[in-house]
């Protein structure tokens, strides 16, 4: 559970709450995800979503949240993950909160997220995970979505008056190292074209087993502090789509800690303004 502040395509900078939900495992066995690491066996038990929001929200001033986002590590209108019954509860317990994120795949976009929708209070925002449109590596990905199901989806919230949040990856596997920034802002201006409220360039993370067998094969390799940098300075003149870095986790990118803190707080203060800042040099790493 975290709070951070978010820009908004308004320009305004909200005060996100993020609660992390445990739940039923996702279907789709994306090779970069290890979100499996935080599911149960089996389906969500029927209240346990809404117990696990409500505690996290008792000790929060809930004056203090705009938008609470909420992440299940699977998808938030697939049944098994998040009982329907369940929603009338969570969508009572998000009242007064001006944005509502939940994430789902594309292939669960549908009448649910009407029915959700209709319920809440603040807007409602779904993030679908793109994570690249290179038709080589989106294939062989695991996540059994191609482009047209992404653009439908895409559409589906646009015309219900839906929030689109995207999320992209920086150092995709399966795409040449060089090609790696070029996709990732060509993923990024897709998402852009389809009416992206936001889209988050999301470094691809080790760890998860399969991430080292590619990058034993030549398949991945794994992307630097540097490379989430060059992507957000290539993606920052998409408007009025928000486009931000996650830096959950970025010390691992890291490769040279002389430089370390004056990146991570230009790419901080990026997020923040969306305004373009002169790089960092490094004399130690010679990066600039």
């Amino acid at each position: 559970m975290a709070i951070d502040p978010e820009r908004r395509p308004t320009g305004d900078v909200e005060q996100a709450l993020t609660i992390f939900l445990a739940g039923a495992e996702c279907p789709f066995t994306c090779v970069f995800c290890d979100l499996w690491r935080y599911t149960i066996d089996g389906p969500t038990p029927r209240g346990a979503l809404p117990r696990q929001i409500a505690d996290s929200l008792a000790s929060q001033t809930r004056d203090a949240i705009d938008r609470i986002k909420l992440y299940n590590a699977s998808n938030f209108f697939d049944a098994r993950a998040v009982p329907l019954e369940d929603h009338a509860a969570i969508a009572a317990l998000c009242a007064g909160f001006a944005g509502i994120t939940v994430e789902s795949h594309a292939s669960t976009i549908g009448p649910r997220v009407l029915d959700f929708a209709r319920r809440l209070d603040g807007r409602l925002e779904v993030a679908i995970g793109l994570e690249t449109i290179h038709p080589g590596a989106m294939a062989r990905l695991g996540k059994r979505m191609t482009l047209d199901q992404f653009d439908r989806a895409a559409d589906f919230l646009k015309a219900n008056d839906i929030d689109l949040r995207v999320f992209v990856l920086v150092g995709v596997p399966f795409v040449p190292h060089d090609e790696q920034i070029e996709w990732t802002v060509r993923a990024t201006e897709h998402a852009d074209e389809c009416g992206a409220a936001v889209v988050a360039l999301i470094p691809v993370r080790g760890g998860n087993g399969e991430m080292e067998r590619l990058a034993s094969v030549g398949d991945f390799a794994p992307p630097t502090l540097l490379d989430v940098e060059r992507a957000l300075d290539r993606c920052l003149d998409f408007r009025p789509t928000v486009v931000t870095a996650d830096l959950w986790d970025i010390d691992r990118f890291v490769t040279c800690s002389a430089c370390r803190g004056e990146r991570v707080a230009r790419l901080e203060r990026i997020n923040a303004s969306g305004r373009r800042e002169p790089r960092v040099t490094c004399a130690a790493c010679g990066a600039g």
